[in-house]
């Protein structure tokens, strides 16, 4: 079993707001699908930016501990995509006219999640895939794994409602709940080759 993960969508849907950032995938993975075998997973995101007068400035220092966490688990990788900011006018809300804004977006992520569960699954790589993910625009080639390929993928969203589209197409849908987010800790230090490493004491 191949477990692909979005780590954005991971995020925003279900630890921002939580004591739960620390998350270790690999114990996720095994408290989700406790009958399968993890041979791979695969965690997808993009280096965390700053904007002038941030207000949490420390952003990228925080995701660079946590992606070094996840280093230490031996079968998982990480693929990062990227951040672009450009000017554009924006409707305002209350009023007829429009505003210069920067504007934000990840690039990349989406795409390479769904190179790599075609590449893999054409090349027979796993049995079964699990999408952790709630993004929309992985349902043509989630759909292509199933039908093409003929083999199952699992999408477990990250939110309390499954995306409508997603749900039409996927194998099965699940979700994650906070008390497998609560099981699912690294410990509070780690190592790796470089030494010793602790969790962010802001987190």
């Amino acid at each position: 079993m191949y477990v692909y993960v979005d780590g954005f969508n991971l995020y925003y849907g279900s630890v921002k707001r939580t004591q739960y950032k620390w998350l270790d995938l690999s114990k996720l993975s095994a408290f989700l699908f406790p009958n399968d075998e993890i041979v791979k997973i695969k965690y997808f995101t993009a280096p965390v930016k700053v904007r002038q007068n941030d207000p949490d400035p420390d952003k990228p220092n925080r995701q660079q501990i946590y992606l070094r966490a996840l280093r230490t688990i031996s079968n998982l990788e990480i693929f990062e995509g990227t951040f672009l900011s450009h000017s554009v006018m924006m409707k305002n809300a209350d009023s007829n006219g429009y505003t210069k804004v920067i504007k934000t977006e990840e690039k990349g992520t989406d795409v390479n999640i769904a190179a790599h569960l075609l590449n893999d699954g054409y090349k027979n790589e796993y049995e079964m895939a699990i999408v952790i993910s709630n993004d929309s625009d992985l349902v043509e080639p989630i759909k292509m794994v199933i039908k093409e390929l003929c083999l199952p993928v699992i999408v477990v969203s990250p939110f309390e409602r499954n995306s409508v589209e997603l749900k039409k197409i996927a194998s099965s849908v699940r979700h994650i709940r906070k008390g497998v987010l609560g099981v699912s800790q690294f410990p509070a230090e780690l190592h790796d080759e470089v030494g010793p490493f602790s969790k962010p004491d802001t987190w």
